[in-house]
């Protein structure tokens, strides 16, 4: 197994890395042992060989396997739920904000650290504490496109939040389910026939001021 290493070596010794650094180290080599190996089989001394560094340094900055995985959690559910914000923020043309929604969820899915079966195929679903990230996501996706919605055609907040709900559910499901059918047309192109679909049923509501 190829470790992380430890940095650049001096006179023979490795050099020390910073606090910050050192845990991003950790966080890489853990999150390649949990996909891998799925978060029950994964032990810390996995962890700790694929980082390079003893056992005893891994715990000064993890107490436990629980806090590992809580942390890459939290890095990649606040990444995702980032994305979909810049998706609503970074243009005010509708169409291209729903493509970029559905974009981000191909991207996260296709990305090649694979992290994204931490959040969607974890096999600790049923813990509290990984339960209320994994929903936090699904819940913040929904409430940047809920927003916009809101903002752009003046129905409900009910209203909203259901259509928001269905193209973060379309988004999810499509994404995960064109990976794994083994990638069967290009990504783009993927993404473009799930952003039409949704686009078709959303912008069937006119924006305030025009008529339905």
């Amino acid at each position: 197994m190829t470790a992380v290493g430890n940095g650049p070596q001096t006179a023979g010794r490795p050099t020390r890395l910073p606090r910050s650094a050192r845990r991003k180290q950790l966080l890489a080599a853990a999150q390649e042992v949990f996909v891998a190996q799925g978060y029950h089989a994964a032990a810390m001394d996995d962890i700790a060989e694929r980082a390079g560094v003893s056992k005893p340094v891994l715990y000064q900055h993890f107490p436990g396997k629980m806090e590992l995985y809580l942390a890459l959690l939290d890095t990649h559910c606040d990444a995702i739920v980032a994305k979909v914000h810049d998706a609503m923020r970074g243009t005010n043309d509708n169409k291209e904000r729903v493509g970029a929604s559905v974009q981000a969820y191909f991207d996260f899915v296709d990305h090649e650290s694979e992290a994204f079966r931490l959040v969607f195929e974890s096999d600790l679903r049923n813990d509290p504490a990984v339960r209320q990230r994994v929903e936090r996501v699904e819940q913040g996706c929904i409430a940047a496109i809920t927003d916009t919605i809101i903002s752009d055609t003046g129905v409900s907040r009910a209203h909203a939040e259901l259509l928001a709900s269905g193209l973060v559910g379309a988004a999810e499901t499509a994404a995960q389910f064109w990976l794994a059918g083994g990638r069967q047309m290009p990504k783009a192109e993927a993404e473009a026939l799930v952003a039409a679909l949704s686009w078709r049923g959303i912008a069937s509501f006119p924006l305030q001021g025009e008529s339905a």
